[in-house]
């Protein structure tokens, strides 16, 4: 358990006199430099804490996936805390979804608004006595002071230094005010902020883990406000007083807050609380090498939980933003990324975000699934569309093997799961006119595919076909060799034939499973009549009846096609 062991804060029970207080002032005037610290104890405690204005963006998802891993390989805490002094634009609905978005991720943490922990409230909404308790000490201590100024007189202080080709900074115009002056404005009721004093020489430097040493000069920053006039504390002196009193060691955080170090630091500083660690990660990039944003797709986890994609694969591809493990290897499921996650081997120049790698990855995860529990999200998935009859108790394949089939074979081509869909449905559907007009289909109507076909009707009429499928996998292989041997045809000279006159297509799945499939869904009464399948009985009826003589004199007229099928 973190303590408060080795805190420094110094508090004066009253405001200092005028002489001791003119005395920290001209202290705190002189050049001055700083470097990070590590907090007190040993235990690794970080933060992701999201501001619940909007949808969780991957790279904020992957900024609490880089804090959990790290936590989870230092056998540490990883702590949830809803920065919501927004008030405007927070809501209620946007912490709801960031929290059930990180719960879909697997990003358990130990600590937050939901369950509670050693150091709450987890909301900032719910901490401003904390803010406004240290906000006094720093104003008793002389290191921070009123500020009475106006709007106008802000932006005149803007204008000024603008003129004068000087950055836009606070004058000082109230850090050296007198009691008298400042007694006058709060008997007027005259509004304030709380402003802290910036040494104006001097630089701050700390070691971040992933960019090095980063530095800066005071001179550029001028004295900056930590409480607003309405009383509402400022992001910066919440983030410091909320990680030091959180015990917050290692601050992961993406690197545009980077700039906003200078002035935590100087507020850990001024509180006696020793710095935590910091470590910037470098920006998610579009694949124009932009900052990604909405103008470039789905960008937010929640998008793309909706289009299919599993948590296990959203975790494993934004892990690989940024970050390997020195090898080869791109697959990893959520253990073996605790395993093996260091922050030394994160990249400081930004990731590309690549929409289709994180597609085919999905692919690998999803085939990586067990079997019965893919077979399950298939199956759920096609009655939910209506591709599958769901029984509501009726006995309907009650073994399920229609399903499993379907799976097995369908699978190497599903990405993402709302891909089992089309797959499935193009399977049951028998587009044959349309194959046989087609430019793809031209060279193998004119390869006499009126022959194969003649023959294929013959083994159905027969019984032969059909006695073939009831043996399954082996009894097709056979027929399908004797067949071929009766028309003097192998290879795409016949495969290529029976797959368009079978299945109505030029391409798809394994052809003897897609028969057996097709010869089964007519049987097992699994599939929905009203799904748009066509039967072996059906597509036979519809074989039938080609005219064979038209269609070989259209495809005669037509000009001659790129692609050819040679034997």
């Amino acid at each position: 358990m973190a303590s408060l062991v080795g805190l420094r804060i110094r508090a004066f029970p009253h405001a200092p006199p005028l002489c001791l207080r003119s005395r920290l002032i001209s202290v705190r005037r002189r050049s001055f430099a700083v470097s990070a610290s590590s907090p007190a104890g040993n235990e690794v405690r970080v933060r992701f804490a999201p501001s619940p204005t909007g949808n969780l963006h991957v790279g904020g998802a992957r900024t609490a996936l880089f804090n959990y891993l790290f936590a989870r390989s230092k056998g540490g805490k990883f702590v949830l805390r809803i920065e919501d002094t927004d008030l405007e634009r927070s809501t209620k609905k946007s912490e709801e979804a960031l929290v059930n978005d990180l719960t879909w991720l697997g990003l358990n943490w130990d600590e937050g608004p939901d369950m509670g922990g050693d150091y709450g409230p987890y909301r900032q909404s719910e901490r401003n006595a904390l803010y406004k308790q240290y906000a006094e000490q720093l104003l008793e201590s002389g290191a921070v002071y009123r500020c009475f100024c106006s709007n106008e007189e802000l932006e005149e202080m803007k204008e000024r230094a603008k003129q004068m080709q000087l950055p836009p900074v606070y004058m000082g115009k109230w850090a050296t005010a007198s009691e008298a002056e400042i007694e006058a404005e709060l008997a007027k009721g005259t509004p304030y902020t709380y402003r802290f004093r910036v040494p104006p020489e001097g630089s701050l430097k700390i070691n971040d883990l992933i960019r090095g040493e980063v530095s800066w000069n005071l001179n550029t920053l001028g004295d900056f406000v930590i409480m607003r006039s309405n009383g509402q504390p400022v992001y910066n002196f919440c983030v410091t007083v909320d990680d030091a009193t959180m015990h917050i060691s290692h601050v992961i955080r993406a690197e545009e807050h980077l700039p906003n170090t200078l002035r935590q630091a100087l507020i850990y500083k001024a509180l006696g609380f020793p710095m935590p660690t910091f470590a910037h990660v470098s920006l998610i990039l579009a694949p124009d090498k932009s900052k990604l944003s909405k103008r470039h797709g789905a960008t937010s986890v929640g998008q793309f939980k909706e289009m299919g994609y599993l948590p296990q694969a959203m975790v494993n591809y934004l892990a690989l933003l940024g970050w390997g493990d020195g090898t080869e290897n791109e697959f990893f499921r959520v253990d073996e990324l605790v395993e093996k996650f260091t922050l030394d081997r994160v990249n400081k120049s930004g990731a590309v975000f690549d929409s289709v790698k994180l597609k085919w990855m999905n692919g690998l995860h999803l085939r990586s699934l067990p079997q019965d529990e893919l077979v399950k999200i298939f199956e759920d998935r096609w009655k939910s569309v209506g591709i599958l009859v769901d029984s509501d108790g009726i006995l309907v394949d009650s073994d399920g093997t229609f399903a499993k089939e379907a799976t097995e074979l369908l699978k190497d081509g599903i990405d993402l799961i709302p891909e089992a869909d089309t797959a499935l449905s193009n399977l049951l559907s028998y587009p044959l006119h349309t194959t046989l007009t087609s430019a793809g289909g031209k060279p193998i109507v004119q390869d006499k595919l009126s022959e194969v076909a003649s023959g294929l009707i013959s083994a159905y009429d027969s019984g032969e076909l059909l006695a073939a499928l009831d043996e399954g996998h082996a009894g097709w292989q056979k027929w399908v060799k004797s067949f071929g041997k009766s028309l003097k045809r192998k290879g795409k000279g016949l495969f290529m034939p029976l797959r368009v006159l079978l299945t109505g297509k030029v391409h798809g799945p394994e052809m003897g499973g897609s028969i057996s499939l097709i010869y089964k869904a007519g049987q097992c009464g699994a599939v929905n009549p009203q799904s748009g399948f066509v039967s072996l009985d059906e597509r036979f009826k519809i074989l039938k009846e080609v005219d064979w003589d038209s269609l070989n004199e259209k495809t005669e007229a037509q000009p001659e096609s790129v692609a050819t099928v040679t034997h």
